[in-house]
């Protein structure tokens, strides 16, 4: 069933997707894994964009597919669960002069599957907008998505915006898209970058058990719902 999925996806069956979807959850696949099945599919659409056997419509496409796999009641019923305890709590949002969101909601989504709570600020979102978002939300990690080369300067005054505020401090900012680079991680003032959204929400897991982990021995927290 798995392969079968990453096939349609890359077919952008959607009829077939979502039924191949709905099947996986009632048989007890983890929503994570299911994600990354589609992911997988999507990549291969990435690819087939990139050799011009496909074209900017399909990757639209390829991107509502995805949504609608997230709007799946045992995927909503995943997310919204009171009953689980949220692992973290992240902000995301693309920035300022960019309105790509298929990356970004790929992420998200696959944020919400790994129990973190997911704010999304949206596209197009101005340095102010994250500044009042970290003031109103708190949130433990700042996402920042942006596919388009000149994106990097909107990240870093973004980050330098949070610096300024006061706002940089025990939060790890992380930046998603394809034309980021260490260097430009670097430059921008970021912690961490990814190409792979996979990648980065294992990043994140990994960094919110150190972040608390760390919490507990100074202050004796259990977990992160009792700091909340």
């Amino acid at each position: 069933m798995e392969e079968q999925i990453i096939k349609a996806v890359e077919d952008l069956d959607e009829e077939k997707v979502i039924k191949l979807a709905n099947e996986a959850l009632i048989n007890g696949m983890e929503p994570f894994h299911l994600l990354n099945l589609i992911k997988e599919g999507m990549d291969r659409v990435g690819k087939l964009y990139e050799s011009k056997q496909y074209f900017i419509a399909d990757l639209i496409m390829a991107g509502l597919i995805f949504k609608e796999v997230l709007k799946l009641d045992k995927m909503m019923a995943q997310f919204q669960n009171s009953d689980n305890r949220k692992a973290g709590r992240i902000l995301v949002g693309t920035v300022k002069g960019d309105l790509h969101d298929i990356g970004k909601d790929i992420f998200k989504g696959m944020m919400e599957a790994s129990q973190f709570d997911v704010i999304d600020l949206g596209v197009d979102v101005s340095k102010e907008a994250f500044v009042q978002g970290v003031q109103k939300y708190d949130p433990d990690i700042i996402g920042l998505s942006g596919v388009l080369n000149f994106t990097i300067e909107s990240m870093k005054e973004t980050v330098a915006a949070l610096e300024k505020a006061g706002l940089r401090e025990n939060r790890l900012i992380i930046l998603g898209g394809s034309h980021l680079t260490k260097e430009a991680c670097e430059y921008i003032g970021a912690d961490y970058y990814t190409n792979d959204a996979s990648l980065g929400v294992e990043y994140c897991r990994k960094w919110i058990e150190t972040k608390y982990n760390m919490r507990s021995i100074d202050d004796g927290a259990t977990n992160l719902s009792s700091n909340r």
